[in-house]
């Protein structure tokens, strides 16, 4: 019997499972015995009717009653879905095998101001005001160097988002939930934290100091945006076969 591995992957911020779009397919042509699992945090996509816990404690818990599976666990997390894969290894190791840790942060490690760019603030601020529709106009301008321009693109995100709309009470508690997160100590799995150089949402240092912190393996992308497996599908799970596997995986460009 072949093994199969399970792969949990995790998104950030007011997205949903379509976000990962055709990274999904990438991954499975280097794990093709792979079971991937992609879940929503409650309050998005599928789950959007129900409200968004206030803490990254709360999510994770409401993640875990989704995976029916048994056997430790792969995660993949982006963003604030990094924030919770830390809290799913520190609280439950015996649960994550390992985790790829994508363009995450948390306190104490980096200040406010890497967390969450200061440069952006004033987006932040305007997108307040705006519909829900030309916030996803804003999102993908904000974490995208490959699609920012990229139209279709945004009609279907926007399309989501009529299908899946976002409630005000769950924003504000993945906001703050990401805002409140913060590290103690180093979890026990072999970690893989990857970072975007050119990311205008999320300074890159916040990974790097995580890495240096925890001492982990880390790779660094020099031009895509915050929405790395948007922009560099194919090279991050080039990548991820590269860790899990070094001797079998082809050779990817770090």
């Amino acid at each position: 019997m072949k093994y199969c591995e399970h792969f949990v992957l995790i998104r950030g911020l007011l997205r949903e499972t379509r976000h990962w779009g055709g990274f999904t397919e990438y991954l499975q042509q280097q794990f093709p015995n792979a079971n991937i699992i992609m879940l929503d945090i409650p309050g998005n996509g599928r789950l959007h009717r129900a409200t968004s816990p206030e803490t990254i404690a709360g999510m994770t818990e409401a993640l875990r009653e989704q995976v029916l599976i048994r056997q430790p666990l792969r995660l993949i997390a982006l963003s604030m879905g990094g924030m919770i894969a830390i809290d799913w290894m520190m609280r439950y190791p015996d649960e994550v095998e390992a985790a790829v840790l994508i363009n995450t942060s948390a306190r104490p490690l980096s200040p406010f101001y890497h967390r969450l760019r200061w440069t952006i603030y004033p987006y932040a601020i305007k997108m307040i005001f705006r519909s829900a529709l030309q916030k996803e106009s804003d999102i993908l301008t904000l974490t995208s160097n490959r699609h920012s321009h990229n139209s279709k693109l945004l009609e279907s995100w926007q399309q989501w988002q009529r299908e899946n709309p976002v409630s005000t009470v769950s924003t504000r508690n993945q906001f703050l939930a990401a805002l409140k997160f913060s590290v103690t100590s180093k979890p026990k799995q072999p970690v893989l934290i990857v970072a975007s150089q050119a990311d205008h949402l999320v300074d890159y240092r916040c990974s790097l100091k995580l890495a240096q912190a925890w001492q982990t393996d880390y790779v660094q992308h020099d031009t895509a945006g915050h929405d790395l497996p948007l922009d560099e599908p194919e090279w991050l799970a080039n990548v991820i076969k590269q860790w899990f596997n070094p001797d079998l995986s082809s050779t990817a460009e770090i």
